[in-house]
């Protein structure tokens, strides 16, 4: 049955979330005959998605932002929006969406479905600033359809303190992961590499994996920590510049790449030593669906797809020492156990992450709010 009509509004904090984590949720809706539209900042990827045919409504937002009046401005901006384009249900993306889109659609009555991509920071804070986004998340979810978490301890922090209703939470396994774009491909010759994908935070680990590869290079000099992602100097989170600078010897600064399957096939094991609460990371779900060993931080979100000892192997957060030692023990495996814990990485991706997965969850809800007319 081919359903038709239906307009569902996908609201996020940049154009680039939309289009790096959420194409394959709008494919599957538009297959279904809905209007989807895109509610989001304009910046670099926005012309990607107009291209695929799909409306585009800018908003302004500051992802970072704390200024109070500014935040009451943005819940105008989203109440306005919503009232113009009158939306079945909408999809939340992000903190800044899922808090003021979520009062908005409240006021409006619109039925909301919100993702929990982790919960950063503020939650590991004590203080005003605390108290306040809590009481704005209770007050945004009051009356959502649907809230989900991509960990278990995300989910049970709201539930505990009374954010969320136990029935209105459910859990996904990330935003999935395309199973045939990030298939194994097969390693070829070359040093021994590690490989960390994401953002140059200090919440994400980066200072700790610096002087972690240290200790390792002074152990195994011939060995490979190859640093892929976005450098933000500006960004008080970022690593330290003189740290990254200094240490250009000791690691390799890849830069910021679109696709990141050439760098996870050249690699013999994905890390993310974060601390920053997680969702679930992409970038270890990618690996894992390459077949590649993990190791990750005890850490909420970093867990979820990392079995010690099975494929890869969990380090204390914050502890480049520990760390180190993962590393040193990675590398001393024979070649045939790294095979082995590949191929429970892609069994986990397969049987956890696929992508699918997500979709059809949203879909359920979805026809569940909106029916599934003709």
């Amino acid at each position: 049955m081919r359903k038709v009509g239906h307009r569902v509004l996908i609201a996020a904090n940049t154009s680039w979330y939309v289009w790096m984590f959420r194409m394959p949720m709008i494919r599957a809706l538009r297959s279904q005959g809905r209007e989807v539209i895109v509610l989001a900042p304009r910046d670099e990827y926005t012309n990607r998605i107009l291209a695929e045919g799909i409306p585009c409504r800018k908003i302004r937002l500051s992802a970072k932002g704390r200024n109070p009046f500014q935040e009451i401005l943005t819940t105008i901006a989203f109440l306005r929006a919503y009232r113009e384009i009158r939306p079945d249900v909408v999809l939340h993306y992000t903190i800044k969406p899922n808090l003021y889109g979520s009062l908005a659609a409240r006021v409006l009555r619109i039925p909301v479905i919100v993702n929990v991509t982790g919960l950063g920071a503020v939650f590991a804070q004590r203080g005003v600033l605390q108290i306040a986004v809590r009481l704005l998340y209770k007050a945004a979810f009051a009356r959502v359809e649907r809230v989900f978490f991509q960990n278990p301890d995300d989910r049970d922090v709201f539930i505990r303190g009374g954010l969320v209703r136990k029935v209105r939470a459910g859990l996904l396994p990330g935003s999935g992961v395309d199973l045939a774009k990030f298939a194994p491909r097969p390693r070829g010759s070359g040093v021994f590499t590690f490989l960390f994908i994401g953002r140059l935070l200090k919440a994400k680990g980066v200072e700790d994996l610096i002087r972690a590869a240290r200790i390792v290079r002074a152990r195994r000099p011939g060995t490979r920590v190859v640093l892929l992602g976005k450098r933000d100097d500006g960004d008080p989170g970022s690593a330290d510049p003189g740290l990254l600078t200094e240490e250009e010897g000791v690691v390799d600064l890849a830069g910021n790449v679109d696709d990141v399957r050439p760098y996870i096939e050249k690699s013999d094991c994905v890390v993310l030593p974060s601390y920053y609460r997680e969702g679930t990371p992409r970038s270890l779900l990618e690996a894992a669906s390459m077949g590649k060993p993990l190791i990750a931080a005890d850490s909420v979100g970093t867990r979820e797809p990392v079995r010690d000892g099975v494929n890869g192997f969990l380090c204390r957060p914050r502890d480049p020492e520990d760390l180190a030692a993962k590393m040193l023990a990675m590398i001393e495996l024979s070649e045939g156990t790294r095979a082995k814990m590949g191929a429970a990485s892609r069994r986990i991706a397969e049987e956890r992450f696929d992508e699918q997965i997500v979709t059809a969850r949203y879909l359920e809800i979805i026809d569940r709010l909106v029916g599934n007319e003709r």
